[in-house]
């Protein structure tokens, strides 16, 4: 058996340098008031944060996926099919892991208080899901496209249509977020979020790619959109999340 000083973690190909945004960024006025300024202070990982959450298939519900029959009607707005595989740095795939999505509804408006801009709420749209991966790292979700919204960033500034990804790890410490948005979307150009990556080879596996073999005649578009953890390849993940989210 191998001693302490014998054991080696795993070495994974390095991200390129500009794959992840910078804790501030001029464009993005909030990360100025909210980055931290101070070292970080790292807290011991207790039995709880190493350990859980325990997930599986009992975990989650029939509908948690199918953001579209969550309620008695039909939610407004075209119906899409979001799949894709959550993957090592090696290209293996990372099963039983819990995905989430949160996004703002085909108006561009989410279901929370904080969201005061005068689109309509859908009676029949929440706006979140969750998910877990197959044996091949697979997950699905149907859902509504989301519409773009106006934020308060600079003048005249609206988010291009995206939908919210949170993947865990096996502790509650491993979470990572990312925002997966749509093909030749307009709002790309002015949106500080989207920029603030500046890697361009990264910011382009933010944007999903249109697949007609997903896509279900007569009832949803299809779109895929992978999630790398790690290496060179590696998906962008956020460092926070803006504040009309």
């Amino acid at each position: 058996m191998a001693t302490p000083t014998e054991l080696r973690l795993p070495r994974y190909g390095e991200e390129p340098d500009g794959t992840h945004p910078p804790l501030d960024f001029t464009g993005y006025r909030s990360t100025a008031l909210r980055h931290p300024k101070q070292p970080l202070t790292l807290l011991p990982q207790m039995l709880t944060e190493v350990t859980g959450p325990l997930l599986g298939p009992g975990r989650l519900g029939e509908l948690d996926n199918d953001l579209t029959r969550q309620h008695e009607g039909e939610p407004q707005g075209q119906r899409i099919i979001v799949t894709g595989r959550l993957l090592d740095g090696e290209g293996r795939p990372v099963r039983d892991s819990l995905v989430e999505i949160w996004q703002a509804n085909a108006g561009g408006r989410y279901r929370h208080t904080g969201d005061r801009w005068p689109s309509p709420l859908d009676p029949n749209f929440d706006g979140v899901g969750r998910a877990l991966t197959d044996s091949e790292g697979r997950y699905t979700f149907t859902t509504i496209k989301p519409g773009a919204y106006p934020w308060k960033n600079h003048d005249n500034a609206w988010r291009p249509a995206h939908i919210h990804f949170s993947v865990f790890g096996s502790a509650f410490t491993q979470r990572l977020v990312t925002q997966m948005y749509f093909p030749d979307d307009p709002l790309f150009s002015q949106d500080p979020i989207f920029n603030s990556i500046p890697d361009e080879k990264a910011r382009q596996r933010m944007v999903s790619r249109y697949d007609h073999g997903i896509t279900r005649s007569e009832w949803a578009l299809g779109f895929q959109f992978d999630i790398v953890l790690r290496g060179r390849d590696a998906s962008v993940f956020e460092e926070e999340e803006d504040e009309d989210e």
